[in-house]
C-alpha cells in the first residue's frame, strides 16, 4: 500500500465540524498500544494533522516517564506527580512507579473533570486525546486506569484507540499476540474501539488486514512456526473471529500522516455508536 503524505482536501470529513455537533463535546480518544508501537508520534501527528483545519485537539499525557514530547499538552501529568522522586520515596522500579504515578493522579483527577468540563462549555475543542503510559499493561489492568477510563466514559463520548505496530508484527505469533491483548481491552472498557495499524509507511498493512479476514492465510503464514505455537496460535485465530467481524480497522502512517481522514471518519462512527449506546 501507498503511504504518502496525508494533504488536506475539500471533501476531508475533519473540515466539517457538523459530524460531532450531535456529541457533548470533547470526544475523548484514549490512545493505548504496546510500547514502542507508536503512540505518541501519533498523538503529535494527529495534532498537526488537526492544526491544519484549526480545530486543535485538547491533548493529555498520562505517561509520567515520558522524558521528551514531540507535541506540548494541555494536560502533563507530569506536572503533579514526579515520576523519579516517586521511585526514590517510595523505592520502586520503572513500571511499579508509573502505577504509583497513575494512582496519586487519580486523587487530582477531579481537576481534570473539571477542565474537559469547561472545555465542554466553551466548545473551545471538539476532541480530546489522551496519551497513555507506553507499557500499556500498567494503565489497562490497574485501578487508576480503570478510574481515568470510567470517569471519561460516564460524562464525554470516549473511544479507545489501540495503535499496532505493523513493522513488529509481521510474525503471526506476535501479529496473534497484539490481536489477544486489543481483543481483552476491547472487552474490559466496553467502549468503541478503533485498531490503527501505525507504520504503512514502512510496512505493507495488506498482511495484517488479510491474517484477520482470511483464516487459511494466517494458517498458511504459521507453516514455519513450532507445531506447539502453530496449534495454540491457530485455535487463537478461530477464536477471534467473531471479535475481526466487529473490528473497526484503518492502516495508518504516523509519520507521513497517510489515512489520517479515514481514521477521523471511524471516529465519527465510533462516537455515533457511543451515543446510541448511551441512549439504549
Amino acid at each position: 500500500m501507498d503511504c504518502d503524505e496525508g494533504t488536506p482536501s475539500s471533501n476531508n470529513a475533519i473540515e466539517d465540524k457538523t459530524e460531532y455537533e450531535a456529541f457533548k463535546s470533547p470526544v475523548c480518544l484514549i490512545v493505548l498500544g504496546m510500547a514502542g508501537s507508536g503512540k505518541t508520534t501519533f498523538v503529535s501527528k494527529l495534532n498537526s494533522y488537526l492544526k491544519q483545519y484549526k480545530r486543535a485537539p485538547y491533548l493529555i499525557n498520562l505517561d509520567p516517564a515520558c522524558k521528551n514530547m514531540p507535541y506540548t499538552p494541555n494536560i502533563d501529568i507530569r506536572d503533579s506527580v514526579k515520576y523519579k522522586q516517586v521511585m526514590k520515596n517510595y523505592g520502586l522500579g520503572p513500571n511499579g512507579a508509573i502505577v504509583t504515578s497513575l494512582n496519586l493522579y487519580t486523587t487530582k483527577f477531579h481537576q481534570l473533570m473539571d477542565l474537559l468540563g469547561k472545555v465542554n462549555v466553551e466548545n473551545s475543542h471538539d476532541i480530546a486525546v489522551i496519551d497513555t503510559p507506553g507499557q500499556i499493561e500498567v494503565f489497562t489492568w490497574s485501578a487508576s486506569g480503570q478510574i481515568l477510563t470510567e470517569s471519561l466514559a460516564s460524562t464525554f463520548p470516549t473511544i479507545v484507540v489501540y495503535v499496532m505496530d505493523l513493522e513488529r508484527s509481521t510474525s503471526p505469533i506476535t501479529f496473534m499476540s497484539n490481536m489477544l491483548y486489543a481483543c481483552s481491552v476491547l472487552y474490559k472498557t466496553k467502549l468503541p474501539f478503533i485498531v490503527v495499524l501505525n507504520k504503512c509507511d514502512i510496512v505493507d498493512p495488506t498482511y495484517a488486514i488479510e491474517w484477520m479476514h482470511d483464516f487459511e492465510t494466517f494458517c498458511d503464514a504459521l507453516e514455519n512456526e513450532s507445531s506447539y505455537m502453530s496449534n495454540l496460535t491457530r485455535t487463537m485465530a478461530l477464536t477471534l473471529d467473531e471479535f475481526y467481524n466487529e473490528l473497526k480497522c484503518v492502516p495508518v502512517s504516523s509519520f507521513t500522516g497517510h489515512n489520517f481522514d479515514e481514521f477521523f471518519k471511524m471516529v465519527d462512527v465510533a462516537a455515533d455508536e457511543f451515543q446510541k449506546g448511551i441512549s439504549c
